[in-house]
């Protein structure tokens, strides 16, 4: 038997931090060139929706430095890259159904002429019927997907005897990734004929895989590598698709290398963005704000393509209830098909979408009542014993949001900040301030079974340094770090003895991508698996070696009755008799099933919770604002590192204030987007974070058996800005002393808020 020692967790820079720090973290466009590198940039559609009557390429080709002009022709296979429907071609075949939509790609001598000729293709189109508005579409029944429905209950009979009845509609836009590191691929001719690609993306395997069939290769002939990304938050998911194989299909026609990165205007009017979706609900309740029944329509803009709307839309139904008991419930989710940029995964991949649904809706039901808010969420939160099953049919078995909230509501001074700032309102007839605590629950696996598995391989050398390899991508988040630390620790040895190598599809195969909180969970599993395999081989011969049992791994040290060795001298007698020092580890989620029809079943491992505390001031002349302070208490389990999840969940915090606040998604009448560059779409700035800003752990290791009993921290709390959003509403609706409810759409941007103050003034509430 070997002990391990040591703590379960604990904060430890991120491995590439000094990397970062020092500008030497090499990312794709950092990779020393190949003799004959080739630029591509494509040249995209200026129509919304429409044939292509003639394309003219002889001045695109006449620039200087242009090497070759490729079309849909030109791909030797599919000529698609979808994830799941194949709808989504590589370039435009005779029909484009977005602006920006690529058409053609240049291959120059440089990124410059490369850009510079793309502009010259003379195109001329047939305009077709664009279909922009995402209620327009839901209306003719445009759309990508058949709709996803759930029912619960008996929506219709309790919401016909509920004592109180609200209905309204509500807006929420989508939101841009904004990755640091726009999207780029790096092809290279490889022996026989494959193809060798340094790509920017979560899903390696994906990007095999949609290669091969563009070129009609194996998978076994293309090699995809990833050590970092400079940010993904799902936009590297799936939309690095077309980009890989527009490199790829370039590098292998002209036999040299071609690198295809984007500039950040192509990038933002080509790529998919978060999901915005339009609601029409109805909700029931009683005299005290219990919910009764829910019935509503959930509409996404899914974009030209299917992309992952199948799969976000399945998690926004799955996440309404946020952290609520729900008894009858009727829910319509539409995939609305619109001639824009085919929408994707983004950080909480459809659950920010649906729980922000219902916590609007409680919000509503407090004003119509005269309560405070949290009041109705507590009376509605999940119960342990009874009022624990969610719609879709999972048994909440870890819920902790009564004690988490509570924490919270008395170490943010809830109730005395309550009542001060209705006294600062009173006497504040401009600038208004506003309070808000919301919580959250949040499930984590993938909601398509068979993804929610992962392998690793951990190699000693007889130096007793250790190499980790695994199917997982860093971007950032700290998942290297993390496995390492779960080897660190079934090792006994420090973590200055381990280094992560690059994701590799020619190391570990047919794997998962990087996203839906499974990064950890999955492959620091399956590293602990490989560790643990070797640590149990080590065992065996230490006993024999030392003449005892009670072995322990522990301080770069293996010891045993009484006597101990270095564990790189102890890694060279193993050797030296020959133990097996490298293992493959596997691990596959256990006890998820899901019947994608019928919206029942236990598509989540577990839940996370958490809940924030946000107050805000509010100018009601301008509809500016400012974030005042925040208090953050969130569950991450019996966290491996403490330091990063907090930098996660912060992080999560601000990105989604920005999602709700100023990150405003415009297309012009063309279909055109208009904010496709930072001087015209506002992500968050250090001058956005509070001056108080509180965040700390709940102490909740997790029932569930994951790695060292933590829980995913990368998208669970981009919920806990939803108390931003509603503290900015009870800041606005203080004009009218809380009487209505302001029709305030998301995100929250000066003009949304002066329309609904000037709607409450004008009598018109939510």
């Amino acid at each position: 038997m070997a002990l391990i020692s040591g703590k379960p967790g604990w904060s430890t820079p991120h491995e590439s931090a000094h990397l970062h720090v020092a500008g030497e973290a090499p990312y794709v466009d950092d990779i020393a060139e190949l003799a004959g590198t080739l630029y591509a940039a494509p040249g995209t559609s200026q129509r919304a929706h429409a044939r292509i009557k003639t394309i003219d390429l002889d001045a695109v080709k006449a620039v200087a430095g242009v090497v070759a002009v490729l079309t849909a022709e030109d791909i030797p296979g599919h000529n698609d890259c979808g994830p799941i429907i194949k709808d989504d071609p590589i370039l435009a075949d005779g029909l484009v159904q977005y602006f920006g939509q690529p058409i053609f790609v240049v291959i120059a001598t440089s990124q410059t002429a490369a850009r510079k000729a793309a502009k010259k293709a003379k195109v001329e189109y047939e305009d077709l019927p664009a279909t922009l508005d995402v209620r327009e579409a839901k209306q003719a029944e445009s759309w990508v997907l058949p709709p996803a429905r759930l029912r619960q209950g008996d929506a219709q009979t309790a919401m016909a005897g509920a004592e109180n009845r609200l209905s309204g509609e509500i807006s929420v836009g989508g939101q841009e990734q904004f990755y640091l590191e726009g999207q780029i691929s790096y092809a290279s001719p490889a022996e026989g004929g494959g193809i060798h690609l340094w790509c920017s993306t979560q899903h390696p395997t994906e990007m095999q895989q949609v290669v091969a069939h563009a070129l009609n290769l194996d998978f076994n002939q293309v090699l995809v590598e990833m050590r970092r990304m400079g940010g993904g938050f799902g936009g590297k998911e799936s939309q690095s698709a077309i980009f890989a194989c527009i490199a790829s299909i370039a590098a292998k026609q002209l036999n040299r290398p071609v690198k295809m990165r984007l500039d950040r205007d192509d990038d933002m009017m080509i790529t998919g963005k978060r999901h915005g979706f339009e609601y029409d609900y109805e909700i029931g309740f009683d005299n005290e704000g219990l919910i009764q029944a829910v019935d509503i329509d959930m509409a996404a803009q899914a974009g030209f393509s299917a992309d992952l709307t199948g799969p976000v839309v399945a998690r926004a139904v799955c996440h309404l209830d946020n952290a609520y008991y729900l008894n009858d419930v009727s829910i319509n989710a539409f995939s609305c098909k619109t001639n824009s940029q085919s929408n994707t995964a983004f950080r909480g991949f459809g659950g920010p979408q649906g729980a922000i649904a219902m916590e609007y809706m409680i919000d509503n039901i407090a004003r119509k009542l005269g309560k405070d808010a949290l009041e109705v969420r507590k009376l509605n939160y999940y119960g342990t014993n009874t009022r624990n099953v969610t719609p879709y049919g999972q048994i909440v078995e870890d819920n902790v949001i009564p004690e988490l909230s509570a924490q919270l509501e008395q170490s943010s001074d809830y109730a005395e900040r309550r009542k001060a700032i209705r006294s600062f309102n009173e006497n504040s007839p401009i600038l208004r301030k506003g309070l808000a605590l919301t919580p959250l629950k949040f499930g984590i696996s993938f909601n398509v079974v068979h993804f929610n598995q992962a392998g690793a391989l951990v190699h000693i050398y007889t130096d007793g340094s250790v190499l980790v390899n695994h199917g997982g991508t860093e971007m950032g988040q700290g998942l290297h770090t993390k496995v390492a630390q779960v080897v660190a620790r079934e090792l006994g040895i420090s973590m200055s003895r381990i280094r992560a190598t690059a994701t590799d599809t020619s190391k570990v195969a047919n794997t998962s991508a990087t996203a839906a909180s499974t990064g950890t969970d999955l492959n620091g599993k399956a590293a602990q698996d490989a560790a643990r395999q070797i640590r149990d081989r080590l065992t065996v011969f230490a006993g024999e070696y030392f003449g005892a049992d009670g072995v322990e791994f522990a301080n770069d040290t293996v010891s045993c009755a009484g006597k101990s060795m270095p564990f790189n001298e102890f890694i060279v007698l193993a050797y030296q008799s020959r133990i097996q020092l490298w293992s493959d580890g596997f691990y596959k989620t256990p006890g998820l099933h899901w019947d994608g029809v019928k919206m029942q079943g236990s598509p989540f491992y577990y839940f996370a919770y958490g809940a924030a505390v946000s107050e805000v001031i509010v100018d009601t002349l301008t509809g500016e604002w400012k974030l005042l302070r925040a208090d953050i208490l969130h569950d991450a389990g019996n966290s491996i590192n403490p330091a990063i999840d907090i930098g996660q969940v912060e992080g999560a915090y601000i990105q989604g204030m920005g999602w709700l606040t100023s990150e405003e998604l415009v297309w012009d009448t063309n279909g055109r987007l208009t904010t496709h560059a930072p001087s015209t779409y506002k992500i968050p700035t250090i001058t956005d974070c509070p001056a108080e800003f509180h965040t700390e752990l709940f102490d909740n290791p997790n029932v569930k058996d994951t790695v060292m009993r933590s829980k995913a921290v990368g998208e669970p709390p981009l919920l806990l800005p939803f108390s931003v959003f509603f503290a900015i509403r009870d800041a606005i609706s203080s004009v009218d002393d809380h009487q209505q409810n302001p029709p305030l759409r998301a995100p929250a941007t000066p003009e949304a808020i002066l329309d609904a103050i000037t709607a409450l003034r004008e009598g018109r509430d939510a």
